[in-house]
């Protein structure tokens, strides 16, 4: 694969962004890519390492080995074709998936893995710039209905393949605008909102009704979906957000960072937030509580906004800044990881507690806070206590709740159906049916195996499309 000598002739090199200090002016995206022959060198990194590691580090199980191979000799609409053979939508995987492939990497053993993530959204972007991404409208209908209920990559995806087999399918989404978390909880500066009108453009081409403001359980009967179609695919995402129940959680100013970060992607769009509900960082002391993507979300969302300051803090200790290969290679480490976010400007710390918020007026000034220690509990475990003397203060404005999704919202669908639910409350189906405990009814993506990855999200729902094809027809030829 590629250049047989490639990996030690070609140093690593990804694409860049803009600097700091110029992307927190806007809201658009910000990398600069490789040039042409920048991707073909990089490409040509791609050893003949015998044991393709990529493939199962990958969730789609992208063909990584072959399209390095095709971009490095100049083939990209050959690229293009192999890529697309196991993921819809790779301009989304390739902009905002964290790229479990190169942790992966037999490269990775050197830190220096290949560049896969900006490859393959180079591969994708010079598709749609050549016009060689068109509708794949089916030959035949079936003649079959099926509702497909969440319109994140999960439903996306299983939405297009079931299209491309001929059935009739209908997409359903409670926002106003397609896309789910993409849509309203990305911000437009890591994934423009262009990437997902074109993709739309193109399904619907192919034969997908996409149907958005109407809330299934809410305003349409579930069980009207399970009378009125063939079949139903429930791809909600895991929306039930962990809460902190201490002192003060009722103050104005505490939000749930999914009340915060879809206000600016709909300013983006040109919408109006009436004013006794909008939500802004502007001249405000923000503490984000929470270290994963959610709260980097909305530390680059409070910069751009103005914020007067940006804290962000986790409960756990700080990761190594470094993991040990030997232990963890070729699977995903646990590492500190330092997002282009927290480039733009954030203050940072670990193992910290929060114990109560306090405020004037019936709002939020300041966040109680102590520090803890993490003591292995000699089975495996590790116990949290509070270090006695640590409490401390930061001023604290805005705070913005991003820890975590518990699992997809009971109320509403899920109750009326009756599905069955796993011990961790997602929606209970295996992932060789996808089949809920309802007949008729499938389950996929967030809402199937909870808060996860956009690649995961989009393998389930290519996974499940193949089910409900082999439910309907008796047989697929989708792949899986």
């Amino acid at each position: 694969m590629g250049k047989p000598t490639g990996f030690m002739e070609i140093s690593r090199r990804e694409r860049s962004f803009a600097p700091a200090s110029d992307r927190v002016r806007h809201y658009t995206e910000f990398f600069i890519p490789l040039t042409e022959q920048e991707v073909q060198d990089q490409g040509a990194r791609c050893m003949d390492c015998g044991i393709p590691f990529c493939h199962n580090g990958c969730p789609v199980n992208n063909i990584i080995p072959d399209w390095n191979d095709l971009v490095y000799r100049g083939s990209w609409k050959r690229a293009l074709d192999v890529l697309h053979s196991t993921n819809n939508f790779p301009e989304f995987t390739g902009r905002i998936c964290p790229a479990p492939c190169e942790a992966a990497c037999t490269l990775n053993i050197d830190e220096s893995p290949v560049t896969i993530r900006t490859i393959e959204c180079a591969i994708v972007d010079r598709g749609w710039d050549e016009g060689w991404i068109v509708p794949q409208v089916a030959a035949r209908k079936t003649g079959k209905r099926v509702a497909v209920v969440g319109s994140g990559p999960s439903g996306l995806a299983c939405s297009q393949q079931l299209a491309r087999a001929g059935h009739e399918v209908h997409l359903f989404e409670k926002n106003d605008r397609i896309g789910g978390l993409m849509r309203y909880g990305i911000p437009d500066f890591k994934l423009g909102k262009q990437n997902i009108d074109r993709r739309m453009a193109q399904m619907r081409a192919e034969g997908v009704v996409f149907r958005s403001g109407v809330h299934i359980g809410v305003d349409v009967a579930a069980k009207r979906l399970v009378e009125e179609f063939d079949a139903v695919v429930l791809t909600g995402g895991s929306e039930k957000p962990r809460d902190l129940p201490v002192p003060g959680r009722e103050l104005a100013g505490v939000h749930y960072a999914l009340e915060f970060l879809p206000q600016q992607n709909k300013r983006n769009a040109g919408d109006e937030i009436p004013e006794e509900i909008s939500i802004s960082a502007k001249d405000k002391h923000v503490v984000v509580i929470g270290g994963g993507d959610t709260g980097s979300d909305c530390i680059g969302t409070s910069n751009r906004q103005g914020a007067r300051s940006v804290t962000q803090i986790e409960i756990m200790p700080k990761a190594p800044d470094q993991e040990n290969k030997a232990l963890t290679w070729p699977n995903w480490p646990m590492k500190l990881r330092t997002s282009s976010s927290h480039e733009e400007g954030a203050g940072r710390d670990w193992s910290v507690i929060t114990k109560s918020f306090t405020g004037e007026d019936d709002r939020v000034t300041t966040l109680n806070a102590a520090r803890v220690d993490w003591i292995s509990n000699g089975k495996g475990g590790w116990d949290m206590k509070e270090v006695e003397g640590s409490e401390f203060e930061l001023k604290a404005d805005l705070v913005l709740l991003a820890m975590g999704f518990l699992h997809p919202v009971h109320q509403g669908m899920l109750e009326e159906l009756g599905v069955d639910l796993d011990p961790r409350g997602n929606v209970l189906a295996d992932t060789n049916a996808y089949q809920t405990s309802v007949p008729k009814v499938f389950a996929a993506g967030d809402m199937r195996r909870g808060q996860s990855l956009v690649v995961w999200a989009i393998r389930e729902g290519r996974q499940a499309a193949r089910e409900v094809d082999t439910f309907l027809m008796g047989a697929s030829d989708l792949p899986r």
